[in-house]
């Protein structure tokens, strides 16, 4: 499977949420500049306390202008959450491709660098969760296939590139891995902006150790 299927067939930023469709470049612009505001927002109070009010201000524009794209704060912190997980999947796509890994583990090493940049550089990642819909900012939401897409293709290059068997079993085995550094990331940016390093590497240390155990060192 090619590297750019990672990030393939997705939706782009907020395409099923918002209300105009089919979705300009002026369009894309507007949606763009409402997130950043939103996200923005959402760094300094946190999600629970964002309203559309505070987006619109912060964006500069009305109120009107916010709904005609998204109709609620809930589909707001929606299309900022696919847009966040989207530029996540392109992050990694990068730094494979910059890193030209020899061993399925420092492809693996590749997707953990990558989460972990994302805390330090993208405004409103850290309302996301991959694995847990109540702490990703957005009550109610249920688990979809689309919460599984990660682990399921990054299993897919694992296989096709470096050569891990195919499967199931492998695709669960990286939804454990996701599930494990998705905690331990989130613990080392609860209170230090910059990140716990302590946690970082225990992230690290214990996606290796767990997948090593099953398909080798990859050394």
């Amino acid at each position: 499977m090619p590297i750019n299927d990672l990030v393939a067939g997705q939706n782009q930023t907020g395409a099923p949420l918002v209300r105009t469709e089919p979705i300009q470049e002026r369009s894309a612009a507007r949606i763009d500049a409402l997130l950043d505001a939103a996200a923005e927002v959402v760094d300094e109070i946190g999600f629970d306390r964002l309203t559309t009010a505070m987006v619109a201000e912060r964006a500069g524009a009305s109120i009107g202008t916010v709904y005609r794209y998204f109709p609620d704060r809930i589909v707001l912190l929606q299309a900022l959450r696919d847009r966040a997980v989207q530029r996540y999947r392109g992050a990694v796509v990068d730094a494979i491709r910059d890193a030209e890994p020899e061993h399925w583990w420092n492809a693996v090493e590749c997707a953990i660098d990558a989460f972990v940049l994302m805390f330090r550089t993208e405004p409103g990642f850290r309302i996301i969760r991959f694995t847990d819909a109540e702490r990703s900012g957005l009550p109610g939401e249920t688990v979809d296939d689309d919460d599984d897409f990660f682990a399921h293709r990054f299993a897919e290059i694992l296989s096709d590139e470096f050569g891990l068997p195919a499967g199931d079993e492998l695709k669960f085995r990286l939804e454990i891995v996701v599930e494990i550094s998705d905690s331990l990331i989130n613990r080392a940016f609860l209170v230090d902006p910059d990140g716990d390093e302590r946690f970082i590497a225990e992230a690290r240390v214990v996606a290796r150790e767990y997948l090593a155990k099953r398909y080798g060192d990859g050394e």
